[in-house]
C-alpha cells in the first residue's frame, strides 16, 4: 500500500469555467483519480474571443493622475499574514532618445492605514526607485519610468479588513482610500475563500472580459503567473508587431520593447490591485533584454516580493503563506541547477515548512513541464530532471503553470508515471494575451515535434524518448497521454476554492 498524506480538492475548484452544480457531491475530487483522458473541442470562434490590444486612447489606460498623484496601486503579500506591501507610481514616464529620469528622493513614500475608514492612525514608510530601459543602438526610443513607490506595513492583524491611503501628504499628493484583507491566520483549518489563478494575461479585450470574472469571483488573493503586459511584442516607437515573433535576436538585432503597455496595464489594473493582493512570478515576455545585458529591469522594479522575507533576496523565486497554505513561486529564467543558489534556497524553504501548520504545499512557475500542446512540448525538460525529484520528496499537492496558451490539468503524476503521490500539475496560461490560444497537441496525427529541435526550450535541450509505458522508445504519445486528465483551449482563469478542505 502506498503511505503519503495527501489532501483533496474539487476539481471544479481548478476549471476555468465555474459550473453551475446541484450539491458538493457531484464534484468530483483528486483522490477520485486517476481519470480518463479528455479534451474538449470548443467552437474556437466562439471561444477565441477578440485578442487585439487595448489602444493607448483607451480611458482605462490614460493616465488620470495629475502631478506626482498616486496612481497604478497594487498590493502584494509578504512572507506571514501579519505584513503586506503597497507599491505605487508617481509622475509620468518618459520616452525618447534623450531623457531625463526623475529623482526618487523627490517623492515620499508613505502608507496611512487602519481599521477604520475614518481612522488611519498608523503610518509606515518605504523607499522608492526608479528604472530605465535603454537601448545600444541608434534610432531606438528609450525610456525611463515614473518612480515607483514600495512601502512594507507590519503588525497587522490576519483575516482583518484595513483601509489605507499611499503618497507624500506634504506636497500634498495623496491616493483615495481603499481597502484590503489580510490573509487568514495560520493553521490547518485556516484558507483563503478564493485564490484567483491566471497566466499569460496581456491586455486585450479578452483580457477585460478575464478581469471582470475575476472581480466578480471575489477572491482574497491573485497568482499571476507570467506573462504580463506583453510590452515585448512592440517596438520602441509603440509600433505594435504584427509578427509575433519578430521580437527574438534572429529577426531584431535586439529585442525591443514599448515600456509603457507596462504604465497602461499597471492603470487598467489598478481597481483589482488595489484591493485584492497579487503575487507575480517572471514570465518569458518579462526577460526584455536592454543595455550591458540587463534583464527582467521591469519585472523587478515595479512589484514588491517577499524576497527577503523568504530568505531568497531574489525576484526571481520567493515564498508565502496563506492560511493553512504554503505557496512556492519558483524562477524558471534564472539558474534552476542543483548547485545554484534557487536550488539551495528552495532545499532550505521545503525543510522550514511545518505541514501540520500549512498542510497545502502548492508550488507555481511560467512553464509547465507537463503539457500535452505541441509549441512547447517537453520544453522545460532540464528544470524538471534538476527538480521534480526534490518536489516529489516534499509531497507537493499542486502545480500551477502558464505559459501554454491553454488549459490543462494532469492526474497525480511523477516522472510521466502516474502516481497517487505525486502533484496534480494545472495550467492556466490563457488570460487574454494576443498571441491567442493554442489548439494543437504533440499527439494529434502527424504533429509529433522533432526531438531534435530545441527553439524554445528552458536551459538547453534535455528531452529524450519516454523509456516505459505505452510510448515507450516514441517521443510523443499517439493519443491523449494517461497523466493529461483535462484540456480545453479557451480564454479564462482559475479559481482555487476553500470547501471546508478535510485530511482523509
Amino acid at each position: 500500500m502506498v503511505k503519503c498524506q495527501r489532501w483533496e480538492f474539487p476539481l471544479a475548484a481548478a476549471v476555468l469555467v465555474l459550473l453551475a452544480v446541484g450539491g458538493a457531491s457531484e464534484i468530483p475530487t483528486t483522490l477520485d483519480g486517476p481519470f480518463d483522458p479528455v479534451t474538449s473541442f470548443l467552437d474556437h470562434i466562439r471561444f477565441r474571443g477578440l485578442a487585439v490590444d487595448l489602444p493607448d486612447s483607451d480611458p482605462r489606460v490614460q493616465r488620470h493622475a495629475r502631478g506626482f498623484e498616486p496612481e497604478q496601486i497594487s498590493i502584494s503579500l509578504s512572507a506571514t499574514p501579519d505584513s503586506v506591501w503597497i507599491s505605487w507610481i508617481t509622475g509620468d514616464f518618459q520616452v525618447g532618445e534623450d531623457i531625463e529620469p526623475l529623482d526618487p528622493t523627490s517623492v515620499a513614500s508613505i502608507v496611512q492605514y487602519g481599521r477604520s475608514r475614518q481612522s488611519l492612525t498608523h503610518q509606515a514608510v518605504g523607499y522608492s526607485l526608479v528604472y530605465n530601459q535603454l537601448y545600444p543602438f541608434e534610432g531606438l526610443q528609450n525610456y525611463t519610468s515614473g518612480i515607483i513607490h514600495h512601502v512594507r506595513l507590519i503588525g497587522l492583524k490576519p483575516g482583518t479588513t484595513y483601509y489605507y491611503r499611499c503618497g507624500d501628504p506634504s506636497i500634498p499628493a495623496i491616493s483615495d482610500i481603499h481597502v484590503f484583507k489580510t490573509m487568514p491566520t495560520l493553521g490547518p483549518r485556516s484558507y483563503p475563500k478564493r485564490i484567483a489563478v491566471v497566466g499569460d494575461l496581456g491586455l486585450t479585450y479578452n483580457t477585460t472580459s478575464t478581469i471582470d470574472h475575476i472581480r466578480h469571483n471575489k477572491p482574497d488573493l491573485v497568482l499571476l503567473l507570467g506573462d504580463i503586459p506583453y510590452a515585448d511584442i512592440y517596438l520602441t516607437n509603440g509600433t505594435e508587431l504584427d509578427c509575433l515573433s519578430c521580437y527574438y535576436r534572429n529577426i531584431l538585432p535586439i529585442g525591443e520593447t514599448y515600456q509603457p503597455r507596462w504604465d497602461y496595464w499597471g492603470r487598467f489594473m489598478e481597481p483589482l490591485t488595489s484591493e485584492i493582493p497579487i503575487m507575480v512570478i517572471e514570465g518569458n515576455h518579462e526577460t526584455e533584454e536592454q543595455i550591458e545585458n540587463k534583464t527582467f529591469v521591469a519585472y523587478s522594479s515595479r512589484f514588491a516580493f517577499p524576497a527577503e522575507e523568504s530568505g531568497s533576496f531574489s525576484t526571481f523565486y520567493y515564498s508565502f503563506n496563506a492560511g493553512g497554505m504554503h505557496f512556492i513561486m519558483l524562477g524558471a529564467y534564472t539558474s534552476f541547477d542543483k548547485s545554484g543558489e534557487q536550488y539551495k534556497w528552495l532545499e532550505r524553504d521545503l525543510a522550514n515548512v511545518d505541514r501540520s501548520i500549512t498542510p497545502w504545499l502548492v508550488a507555481a512557475w511560467h512553464p509547465p513541464w507537463y503539457s500535452t500542446y505541441k509549441i512547447f512540448y517537453k520544453k522545460q525538460e532540464c528544470m524538471r530532471l534538476e527538480m521534480e525529484d526534490l518536489l516529489y520528496s516534499y509531497g507537493v499537492d499542486i502545480i500551477l503553470n502558464g505559459h501554454v496558451h491553454a488549459y490543462e490539468r494532469s492526474n497525480r503524476v511523477y516522472n510521466y508515471t502516474l502516481d497517487p503521490c505525486g502533484p496534480v500539475h494545472i495550467t492556466v496560461g490563457d488570460g487574454g494575451n494576443r498571441e491567442n490560444l493554442m489548439n494543437v497537441h504533440a499527439d494529434d496525427p502527424g504533429q509529433c515535434p522533432d526531438p531534435l529541435d530545441s527553439r524554445w526550450s528552458i536551459g538547453g535541450f534535455c528531452a529524450t524518448n519516454f523509456t516505459s509505458g505505452p510510448a515507450a522508445g516514441h517521443f510523443c504519445w499517439d493519443r491523449q497521454p494517461e497523466y493529461s486528465a483535462y484540456r480545453e483551449s479557451s480564454f479564462g482563469h482559475g479559481i482555487l476554492e476553500d470547501r471546508s478542505i478535510a485530511l482523509l
